[in-house]
């Protein structure tokens, strides 16, 4: 059970790092090319997981709201950076109402289980 549930824990972070890391995005010519490709998308996803450590460390979430998640810390990292059409107080508003609209699902969907149990 041991080794299944490991599994379980490399395939996520694999699917993690194809979505966030965008591992998925490059057409393989050359060896160097694709080296490259891997490194810069694996920095990526370590930056966004350092980051998200951090964040569970430092500041913990209130009770209505989701810890931040890498998918979500790569949205405000993007939003942020790029120029936006919105400013970024309305971004960092739209993901304190999208991490709380989470939670309240999350604890549904746990009593939800719990009842059928």
């Amino acid at each position: 059970m041991r080794v299944a549930g490991s599994r379980w824990r490399v395939e996520e972070s694999f699917q993690s790092g194809k979505g966030l890391g965008a591992l998925d995005e490059h057409q393989v010519r050359r060896y160097p090319s694709w080296s490259r490709w891997v490194t810069l998308a694996m920095l990526a996803h370590a930056f966004l997981a350092v980051l998200r450590a951090n964040e569970h460390e430092g500041h913990p979430s209130p009770d209505e709201l989701i810890p931040l998640t890498c998918d979500e810390i790569q949205r405000l990292f993007i939003t942020l950076v790029n120029r936006t059409v919105f400013d970024p107080v309305h971004r960092l508003r739209w993901s304190v109402w999208r991490r709380r609209h989470q939670a309240r699902s999350q604890t549904s969907h746990y009593r939800r289980q719990a009842a059928q149990a």
